[in-house]
């Protein structure tokens, strides 16, 4: 086989896995519309591939009820079992990891809970490390880990790079994880992650998905495309203190929610519910309860939140052109009534359109998902840069 001939071939053969990892199950006639390669091309490396265990054939189109006149079409699709994908939320405190198939499908969950005012970049690595072989050995598959996705609350540019010069926490939560797992590693910000995972089930062009817990963050899609900026900047939400001249800046919904509940105590406001509340364990899934159940300091802390919300969303609206904004985190299935009150304020303050103000159905799982779903995007975009490592799985040589 000359050179050319060996780069056509691997063109040929990434195109038609590109093809697999994106459409399902498909005909030869769908993969040759897909990537302009002839019949006998498609056909050929299909039975290759199918020997290699990267697809595999399924019923044809007359037995799946899709045809019934001529000759039935082969139908394939990619092997789910061929490989393994892991995604890790890295949080300041919450560790969470997912082991999947090639469709998606999750085979194993695992968790840890530590304590963010003890732990170093070695315990971070450390429990990573532990997390991902646990979902790996939970997953009872054997096939080879292709990519592993780690998100991380810092922001990180399309290398994996966060800033390192200002402070330290953002150098402590990119742990260097990369130099301590085996295979291909990925690191992304937790909010892009969870853009990602909302874009997948609501494929927007133009959407942001908003991290709310303790601080804010934002994952930013726009024309279809996740934005990061220099030194992953985008998405950074500092800037609230210099447009909303207040000392709040990037404080997310917990971390107001128990801020403006002891203020108003403090200032002699009546809350029997959350009076009889511990201060130190006061929870923004607290204030909300309280606020449905009549309580007036609890109301107007859920209102404040809701229009600081509204404040946000207008400003990503003016800046990108926003159309969908999903509040994503732990507290997100609390979140309905904070963005009854956002909707409220949006027409008061800005200007139509106004972007659709939505709770992420993800719950604790936004970012792990995301990251689920960016490992899959790194193989439908270059499946063969990641299947080429592999040992002992090989790719077909010509004949």
């Amino acid at each position: 086989m000359n050179v050319s001939t060996s780069v056509l071939r691997r063109l040929n053969i990434e195109a038609l896995l590109r093809h697999a990892f994106t459409s399902g199950t498909f005909t030869a006639a769908e993969a040759m519309d897909a990537t302009s390669l002839t019949r006998a091309t498609v056909l050929g490396l299909c039975d290759e591939l199918t020997a290699a265990g990267w697809i595999e054939e399924v019923e044809d189109s007359r037995t799946a009820g899709l045809s019934r006149r001529g000759r039935p079409a082969r139908r394939h699709r990619l092997r789910s079992g061929a490989g393994l994908v892991i995604g890790v939320d890295a949080g300041r405190s919450g560790y969470r990891a997912m082991a999947a198939d090639l469709r998606g499908t999750v085979l194993a969950t695992g968790r840890r809970e530590l304590d963010p005012d003890v732990v170093d970049r070695e315990l971070r690595i450390s429990t990573v490390q532990d997390l991902v072989r646990e979902v790996r050995e939970a997953s009872a598959s054997a096939a080879p880990l292709l990519v592993t996705v780690i998100g991380i609350p810092a922001p990180v540019d399309t290398r994996g790079r966060s800033p390192i010069d200002v402070g330290t926490f953002w150098r402590l939560m990119n742990s260097g994880f990369p130099e301590h797992l085996a295979g291909r590693v990925v690191v992304e910000n937790d909010a892009n992650l969870s853009a990602l995972a909302e874009h997948g089930l609501h494929p927007e062009a133009n959407m942001a998905a908003l991290l709310v817990g303790e601080r804010v963050g934002a994952g930013l899609i726009v024309d279809g495309r996740l934005l990061h900026g220099a030194l992953g900047g985008a998405g950074e939400m500092r800037f609230l203190e210099t447009v909303l001249q207040d000392d709040i800046g990037a404080e997310g919904v917990g971390s107001l929610a128990r801020r403006w509940t002891r203020e108003g105590l403090a200032a002699g406001r009546e809350s029997p519910l959350l009076a009889a509340l511990p201060a130190e364990s006061l929870t923004a899934v607290d204030v909300f309860a309280a606020a449905q159940a009549g309580d007036a300091l609890a109301r107007d802390v859920l209102d404040r939140i809701g229009e600081r919300i509204a404040r946000i969303a207008a400003i990503l609206v003016s800046l990108l052109g926003i159309e969908r904004i999903v509040l994503a985190g732990a507290v997100a299935s609390s979140l309905e009534p904070v963005l009854v009150r956002a909707r409220e304020v949006l027409p008061d303050i800005a200007y139509a359109p106004f972007p659709e103000l939505v709770a992420s159905g993800l719950g604790r799982d936004a970012v792990v998902r995301g990251a689920i779903e960016h490992a899959l995007s790194c193989l439908r975009e270059d499946p063969l840069e990641l299947l080429e490592l592999l040992e002992p799985a090989e790719l077909p040589d010509s004949p």
